[in-house]
């Protein structure tokens, strides 16, 4: 595996989040705790090796400039934006929700759950599309 392998990598570490998440989010209403609580760390363990390797990759390529057009160029940017601001607020929650959880504060956990989960999902499967979008769908963008 070579560095410019790290995107697609990384949108399979996104995806594998996002179906973690969904399982967990459904073993959680159906009562069972402990498969719960295994599926949301794993979530939180692959997220953390999308992060380290996301990093990596720009930290050595720089960014990939988008070269679709038409309608698709402002879809990718309202994605793209939205998916940043939102990539940065979800660290922070992530780790304040995994803390309660694990510590038996379920009260509190539930209240930033509620939130935490569909922000989470969102810029996991955001990043996916954003990946497919711009290595897939409108790929020969320079690196800059």
């Amino acid at each position: 595996m070579s560095f410019s392998d790290l995107p697609l990598l990384n949108a399979f570490l996104n995806t594998t989040s996002a179906i973690l998440l969904l399982i967990g989010h459904q073993s959680i209403k159906k009562g069972r705790r402990d498969s719960h609580k295994k599926y949301m760390i794993a979530a939180f363990v692959t997220s953390s090796l999308f992060l380290i390797s996301y990093l990596l990759y720009h930290y050595v390529h720089g960014s990939q400039h988008f070269e679709g057009q038409g309608l698709a160029k402002p879809v990718y940017f309202l994605l793209l934006g939205t998916h940043t601001v939102l990539a940065a607020a979800i660290v922070p929650m992530v780790l304040i929700t995994l803390g309660r959880g694990l510590k038996g504060e379920f009260s509190r956990h539930r209240k930033i759950a509620k939130w935490t989960y569909p922000i989470w999902l969102y810029v996991s499967v955001t990043g996916v599309i954003i990946y497919l979008m711009l290595y897939q769908i409108f790929p020969g963008g320079k690196v800059v």
